[in-house]
């Protein structure tokens, strides 16, 4: 065995340590750089990917832009991003002009629809001309569809005054309808449960909702309990029962077999009351919170008989703590799922990520 001085093992630790401090700054000055590039980076990625096919499926694109809470979610969060979606969205393949048959929106081949949450506020709700307009400004580019939450609050009422002003603007009004008491996210709602829901308790209001939907004079979007497989919302099936089976069928669980019958009811309303201008989307989070079995993507979807579409979030990290992955690691994460769900037309709703 060889042995080594003294000096040399204290000038091989001297070395070592240089050597770890070295590659400590660089690559925290490395990371620093990386970050302020994340969003632009991201929104390249994303458009990329979609530009070339790489999600044949994939039929319209929405994104959330909104900075509630300094979420820098906004497309406009810095001029770099700004521009990266610009150039993302200038191309033909990203269209505006909606297509209708029978009233339902129709994918058209090869083609995406471009669309937007075009920051109706904090409540998702705060819906005006100017916000669609403004969005439209920064993305230099329109958009076929506008969304917005319904949200229930203390009754269940039709937001005509909403989608008027969207139809108005020209746009496909979207409404998401929301079952929640309040606007806090996580925990149950004691009030709007999945069980009342099909028990009949909201019967007369939901029969009401449904006829002022038919009465409008133009297609509508819509979709009932957005991000289900997510425990921040109330009518994910942690509050609804979760694993346990003693609700209906002995083989499936409670939790998603609920949300399911919920949908399938209130569906069922609107078709028994002439609202047959609703095109119907089912919308997911890209990852199941918990990720158990019971709360998988699968156990929601209320069937090819009731939905339209299939919706998708896809996000990016929402807060600079949160773990980086591009949006082609999310999407090769649940697009496979998406596509064994359905041969139906896939949607990205929601997309975006923080500055």
């Amino acid at each position: 065995m060889e042995i080594i001085s003294n000096y040399k093992i204290m000038k091989n630790k001297h070395s070592i340590f240089l050597f770890v401090l070295l590659l400590t700054l660089g690559v925290g000055s490395c990371k620093k750089q990386k970050l302020k590039r994340h969003k632009k980076q991201w929104i390249e990625n994303a458009f990329d990917a979609l530009k070339n096919n790489r999600y044949p499926r994939v039929s319209a694109i929405s994104w959330w832009n909104e900075n509630f809470d300094d979420s820098k979610l906004r497309i406009d969060a810095s001029k770099k991003s700004l521009k990266a979606y610009q150039k993302g969205v200038e191309v033909d393949k990203f269209i505006t002009t909606p297509v209708f048959s029978n009233q339902k929106l129709q994918p058209v081949e090869g083609l995406i629809y471009h669309a937007a949450y075009p920051d109706f506020g904090g409540t998702e709700d705060v819906v005006t001309s100017k916000a669609i307009t403004d969005f439209e400004a920064l993305a230099k580019k329109q958009i076929t569809w506008a969304y917005f939450s319904n949200n229930w609050y203390n009754a269940i009422t039709f937001p005509t005054a909403h989608t008027n002003t969207i139809h108005n603007a020209g746009k496909i009004p979207f409404v998401r309808m929301m079952p929640r008491t309040n606007f806090a996210e996580g925990g149950p709602d004691e009030n709007y449960t999945m069980q009342k829901i099909i028990n009949g308790d909201f019967d007369a209001e939901l029969t009401q909702w449904a006829i002022d939907a038919a009465s409008l004079s133009y297609p509508i979007l819509v979709e009932f309990g957005t991000e289900v497989n997510g425990d921040w919302f109330p009518w994910n099936g942690k509050y609804n029962g979760a694993d346990q089976t003693s609700y209906n069928n002995p083989n499936l669980t409670d939790g998603a077999e609920r949300f399911v019958d919920a949908y399938r009811h209130i569906i069922d309303i609107c078709n028994n009351n002439g609202a047959d201008n609703i095109t119907w989307f089912f919308h997911v989070d890209a990852y199941s919170s918990p990720a158990t079995e019971w709360n998988s993507i699968n156990k929601y979807y209320p069937g090819d008989n009731y939905i339209d579409w299939i919706g998708v979030s896809v996000y990016g990290p929402q807060t600079p703590d949160e773990e980086y992955q591009d949006f082609t690691e999310i999407m090769d994460d649940v697009y496979p799922t998406l596509t064994s769900l359905s041969e139906k037309p896939i949607a990205i709703l929601e997309f975006a990520i923080t500055e």
